[in-house]
């Protein structure tokens, strides 16, 4: 482990905001370097399954978009007909918004700030499907951004969260810790030219986010239904997909 502290509660919504505009530049490349690229993969199936379990014409909302990764992959189905990214880093959405700059200005996608705990510009039950990517660890109350993801969603309502996912075996999860709390720090530092503690705290923060099982019991007492999970490389990441009935 590293000699990294969580922020308070309290403190973390700003921590984040402050410190994910700061490597907004440096991030996708990021994660290309601490996944070996395996992360597109892994958005290519979140997107492949929400197209599997929608019908055709959906409004989609990519919350916690960062620099529009899954965005992009889902501006580019042909089943999304309307698609809102929101994310409280006005740097990262900087990025989304050259990468898409094309269907903003056709209107097709909205590009907005805001905090994942309160959609409150969202009407309850006008999206067809919610996507998070790597987002739900960094918001400083999990139980509220599931009740607000579940607002929002219309009945049938397909929600898909990709994040970091804990590993059962005792031998592999310790070769997984080192890489994950020693090895990617550093890939950050060389990234950035210098230590920066953002890469401490992206390790660090999967410490209080919950394992396969927790999330999925989180989820289901939010009122979600046919909630299943699929483990990527041992676990290390996840792809939760859930309905709302």
């Amino acid at each position: 482990m590293t000699g990294f502290r969580m922020p308070s509660a309290e403190n973390k919504a700003a921590f984040v905001k402050k410190n994910f505009d700061r490597i907004a530049s440096k991030y996708d490349r990021f994660n290309d370097w601490n996944s070996f690229y395996l992360h597109r993969l892994w958005k290519n199936r979140l997107v492949r399954e929400i197209e599997s379990k929608t019908t055709d014409n959906i409004s989609v909302l990519d919350l916690c978009c960062g620099t529009g990764d899954i965005s992009v992959r889902l501006e580019q189905s042909g089943k999304v007909r309307q698609l809102l990214c929101i994310d409280f880093s006005e740097k990262m959405l900087d990025v989304a918004r050259h990468r898409l700059e094309v269907p903003v200005r056709s209107g097709r996608v909205t590009i907005r700030v805001g905090d994942a705990t309160k959609l409150t510009s969202i009407p309850s039950g006008s999206l067809d499907a919610v996507s998070v990517g790597f987002g739900l660890r960094n918001v400083d109350d999990l139980d509220s951004a599931l009740s607000e993801i579940h607002r929002v969603l219309k009945p049938g309502g397909v929600f898909a969260n990709l994040d970091v996912g804990k590993v059962k075996n005792p031998f592999v999860r310790k070769i997984a810790d080192f890489y994950f709390f020693r090895i990617v720090p550093v890939l950050g530092y060389l990234l950035w030219g210098g230590k920066n503690e953002m890469f401490d705290y992206l390790p660090v923060s999967s410490l209080s986010y919950p394992d396969q099982e927790s999330l999925k019991e989180q989820l289901q007492a939010q009122g979600f239904t046919e909630v299943e999970y699929t483990n990527f490389v041992f676990g290390n990441a996840t792809l939760h997909i859930a309905k709302k009935n």
